[in-house]
């Protein structure tokens, strides 16, 4: 009995010497890294190393595992590391290496550092002990480093280093400006007059107001880049001098370099392509004004093509220009940088996706615009009727026509209306043969047809701005129920007054007819009337009610 209850306590203790152990081990898993692993060479190689920085140097880096990553054990010796520089009771020539059979761990005045392993030196190249004494060394250096920077002695002349920095910063940005300004005067001076030389012997194709633009520009540029730099490398110098701030001085620098590094190499790289490019602009660029002097000459009148008019040139030219512009962008394209990645594939299908979604009545008008050209439908001064609009044709752009009514209304009407609507043209001919005006009236028939072509040939005559050659003719047009419709027909080459002409040649024909006592019987006849419907000569001069002109005279 004694020994049955004895050894069931002793398995009883084993058992609960065998559970605490484990879950002590495990506890210590979970919070402790276990080094063992870093021995591993195979395993560390696959993880990256991760800098030790102390006031922004780089003292040495090291290697984790995936339980305890690079960055995690060089925040943790940082922090090791500063704590000790940070106790004075310290000394800095404290730290000690104690050599171990798997590592070699180094101490300052008891407190831990950091252990270096078989790993460690192995991919360092060197071996474990000459590892841990570099380590040591920069460790005690940093130390020293530490401390000094944070005596108020140190950092009272720093500070007045940085003022001086700031200072003599200030004074050359000045000093830079002054020298931009005298630079920019010698340059007016003496560059300028030869540019204007240049423009006046390249027949004004080089216009010297763009070249100065342009060496004004690089100029700028230049001065900008140095007052850039100068400030960068102030910036740099004096959050430099500071250990607080000594990690975004050297985060300045990468900010910088990075970029610039990146930008160099791929420029390098550009070279070539920037080449080419380069020369397909010039090219594209004097070739056009070749085209242009061309179509200049065409539309003066200095070359003639038979069949092409003037009035096609300029339009002409600005087909000819979107052609060989495309063109040359089609060249060009393969050596545009990005042009092959699928960002600028997807920007560039983008956007033709919604030019051509919308920009459908962009296109017609503008197809029409071009059409309208070369059908010569009308030009600038032309007095036309479109659609139910009558104006003078002021402006006629690719898009739309702007025309000036008689009662000085201007009308927009878009060039696609144009192209599918009937357009008159008063002005077209009427320099050359006349517009002929005209005019209807319904005579009874008891009136002989002779006398009223000559009543109305009369009426014509005393009109002014009608022409005399070729005369004025009358058509009969049609034999009514109750009266004959005589159609006045008059030359006249002034359609830019076609209203105050009608208006003239109107109140004529009602002179005329009174005077003769002869009735116009439209625009209506129901029955002869016991007194002809005329106007007597005593009565033609009745002033207006409420005026006190009797218009006599006119």
């Amino acid at each position: 009995m004694r020994h049955s209850l004895f050894l069931r306590k002793f398995f009883m203790r084993i058992a609960n010497q065998l559970f605490l152990s484990t879950l002590l081990a495990f506890i210590i898993f979970l919070q402790v890294p276990s080094f063992a692993d870093i021995n591993d060479l195979d395993s560390i190689s696959i993880y990256q190393k991760s800098p030790v920085i102390i006031d922004g140097y780089t003292l040495f880096s090291v290697r984790g595992i995936s339980s305890f990553p690079a960055e995690e054990r060089a925040s943790v010796i940082k922090k090791r590391i500063e704590e000790i520089a940070a106790d004075l009771s310290i000394p800095a020539n404290s730290v000690e290496i104690i050599p171990g059979k798997s590592s070699h761990d180094l101490y300052a005045k008891g407190k831990f550092i950091l252990s270096l392993f078989d790993a460690d030196s192995r991919l360092e190249g060197v071996g474990r002990e000459n590892l841990a004494m570099g380590v040591k060394n920069r460790i005690t250096k940093a130390i020293y480093s530490y401390r000094y920077e944070r005596k108020s002695e140190t950092l009272l002349n720093r500070t007045f280093y940085a003022i001086g920095a700031t200072l003599l910063t200030i004074l050359l940005l000045f000093l830079i400006q002054w020298i931009a300004k005298k630079i920019n005067l010698v340059l007016q001076n003496k560059i300028k007059a030869k540019f204007d030389n240049i423009e006046t012997k390249s027949f004004q194709l080089i216009k010297s107001n763009q070249l100065w633009l342009t060496l004004s520009s690089i100029i700028k540029g230049l001065n900008f880049a140095i007052i850039l730099i100068i400030i960068f490398i102030c910036a740099e110098y004096v959050l430099g001098l500071y250990p607080w701030t000594r990690f975004v001085s050297v985060s300045l620098i990468a900010f910088f370099l990075t970029p610039v590094s990146a930008v160099g190499l791929a420029l390098l790289n550009f070279i070539p392509n920037l080449a080419f490019l380069i020369v397909i602009f010039f090219v594209a660029k004097y070739l056009l004004k070749l085209v242009k002097i061309f179509f200049d000459g065409l539309g003066k009148g200095i070359i003639t093509i038979s069949g092409f008019d003037a009035e096609w040139a300029l339009p002409t030219y600005k087909i000819v220009r979107i052609l060989f512009v495309a063109f040359a962008v089609i060249v060009a394209y393969p050596y545009i940088p990005g042009s092959e990645s699928d960002a600028f594939k997807g920007v560039s299908l983008f956007l033709g996706i919604l030019f051509s979604l919308g920009s459908t009545s962009i296109v017609g008008n503008l197809i029409a615009g071009y059409s309208m050209t070369y059908r010569r439908t009308f030009k600038i001064g032309d007095l036309v009727k479109i659609d139910d609009h009558i104006g003078q044709v002021m402006e006629s752009k690719l898009f739309a026509t702007r025309l000036r009514t008689p009662k000085n209304e201007e009308v927009i009407v878009p060039n696609s209306i144009v192209l599918n609507t009937h357009v008159i043209n008063y002005s077209t001919l009427a320099s050359n043969r006349g517009l002929i005006l005209h005019t209807t009236v319904g005579i009874g028939y008891e009136t002989p047809w002779r006398q009223v072509e000559g009543m109305l040939k009369l009426a014509a005559e005393r009109t002014e701005g009608i022409l005399k050659d070729p005369p004025a003719f009358v058509l009969q047009k049609q034999l009514g129920d109750f009266a004959v419709n005589y159609e006045l027909n008059v030359y006249c080459n002034d359609p830019m007054n076609l209203m105050k002409h009608y208006t003239a040649l109107h109140q004529n024909v009602l002179d005329v007819f009174n005077e003769n006592n002869v009735q116009i019987m439209t625009p209506a006849y129901e029955g002869d009337p016991t007194e002809p419907k005329v106007v007597p000569k005593d009565q033609w001069f009745t002033p207006v009610a409420g005026t006190t002109n009797s218009g006599e005279g006119k």
